[in-house]
């Protein structure tokens, strides 16, 4: 067997553990990963989606795109569609059952995730697998034998579980279930690695557990950071807000319409932005780094940095023809909103020329020229789509369009003090 400690192998490591959240566990991972380089047999790569909607938005390409990167490295990945546990519904991180979906409506919702996962995976390295397939057999039979492996007493450490009864509120029976039926999925297939949001470690670890009293090897289990959704702000430091959901209605679809994408994406905020650099660009680390550090430096326009984050992920689900058309169609609709919605302001200036402090005062967008000093101060005022550094003279006759902050702005006409 190939030395664990070989160059290669620990590169490849270093890789996959890249942006990850948790790996259980990595000598495991080293170890498989030997072996297949010695055998030449590639790797049962894993990963359960339940078709509960229509679409897969961002959130799940984040997965995606670390299966995708097993691919490249020669390994087999797995795409569990669970039309089965989609009957149940995961209850990970609620705190009421999930209402049940019709057996047409998860057909039709398993039928678009099969179609839309080919714009990250790669088809001729994928196979996709139905966990309907070995659930349904197992029968009552086979159910109870499954659920005799886990105890009440190890589900209700699942956080939600464990928040639900202490707070009294029902947990139904089946919900118990979905985690042994997903664990039994990774038994199914005899997996060596799975994949998942960091919310799913406890239903993987299961997986690990259920294999091992099968006689199996137990999977590795790799969990990615959860995306947040479009809506989410940074509260005190803190980015907060609710991860990516169809049933939120804060997500961006893979197979969204381009301009609709390239929209959804200029409208997040700018903190939120350097977090889906992080999770969805193929900028390395390093460049991301530099490209915030540049805008934070006021070399580079936040604007144009989201811009360029929006074309990259249009291009990577419609192409770049798509991706410049989105531009251009975006661009254009978002200076038609601007123009239609902008206030109108008047100010008067004497012929020397009126500080851009004052107009800002004046106008009632700041609410004292010290505001509207420290928010220049902080990058925060656009004068015609420039950043304003320091204070700037309107003379009279100017008309600008200012902006102060990111929700205030208006087009000020400069007249004459007379």
């Amino acid at each position: 067997m190939n030395d664990p400690h070989d160059p290669a192998i620990e590169r490849d490591v270093a890789e996959l553990l890249a942006g990850t959240v948790k790996c259980e566990t990595t000598p495991d991972l080293i170890r498989k990963l030997a072996r297949s380089r010695a055998t030449g047999k590639p790797l049962i790569i894993k990963a359960g989606f339940d078709p509960t909607a229509a679409d897969l938005h961002l959130g799940h390409t984040v997965v995606l795109s670390k299966m995708r990167r097993f691919q490249e490295m020669g390994h087999q990945v797995v795409f569990v569609v669970g039309d089965f546990t989609a009957l149940i519904g995961d209850p990970t991180g609620r705190n009421e059952a999930r209402k049940p979906l019709t057996p047409e409506a998860i057909r039709q919702n398993a039928e678009t995730y099969t179609a839309q996962v080919f714009k990250v995976l790669d088809p001729a390295k994928t196979i996709v697998r139905f966990n309907s397939e070995w659930l349904r057999p197992l029968g009552a039979e086979g159910l109870i034998k499954l659920a005799s492996k886990y105890t009440v007493s190890r589900m209700l450490e699942r956080d939600d579980f464990k928040k639900r009864f202490a707070l009294e509120m029902p947990i139904s029976i089946h919900e118990f279930l979905y985690p042994l039926l997903q664990a039994y999925d990774s038994v199914a297939l005899a997996a060596d690695v799975e994949l998942g949001g960091s919310d799913q470690l406890f239903n993987l670890l299961v997986g690990r557990a259920l294999q091992r009293d099968s006689g199996q090897e137990p999977q590795v289990v790799l969990t990615m950071p959860l995306l947040e959704g479009t809506d989410a702000k940074v509260v005190d430091g803190i980015l907060t807000g609710a991860k990516m959901s169809k049933s939120l209605g804060n997500y961006i679809g893979v197979t969204e319409e381009p301009t609709a994408q390239f929209l959804k994406i200029m409208s997040i905020s700018d903190d939120l932005m350097w977090r889906y650099y992080e999770l969805l660009s193929a900028k390395s680390s390093v460049e991301v780094g530099d490209l915030k550090a540049r805008c934070k430096a006021h070399a580079v326009n936040p604007r144009d940095a989201k811009e360029a984050l929006a074309a990259e992920i249009v291009a990577r689900f419609h192409g770049t023809d798509s991706s410049q058309a989105a531009l251009e169609a975006a661009n254009r609709w978002l200076r038609e909103k601007t123009v239609a919605e902008l206030a109108e302001k008047t100010v008067e200036a004497p012929p020397e020329g009126l500080s851009m402090f004052v107009a800002l005062r004046d106008t009632g967008m700041a609410a004292s020229s010290g505001e509207a000093r420290r928010k220049i101060g902080e990058g925060a005022v656009w004068m015609d789509d420039e950043r304003v550094a320091a204070d700037v003279l309107l003379m009279p006759g100017d008309v600008k369009v200012v902006r102060f902050g990111k929700k205030i702005a208006a087009r000020i006409t400069v007249v004459a003090k007379g």
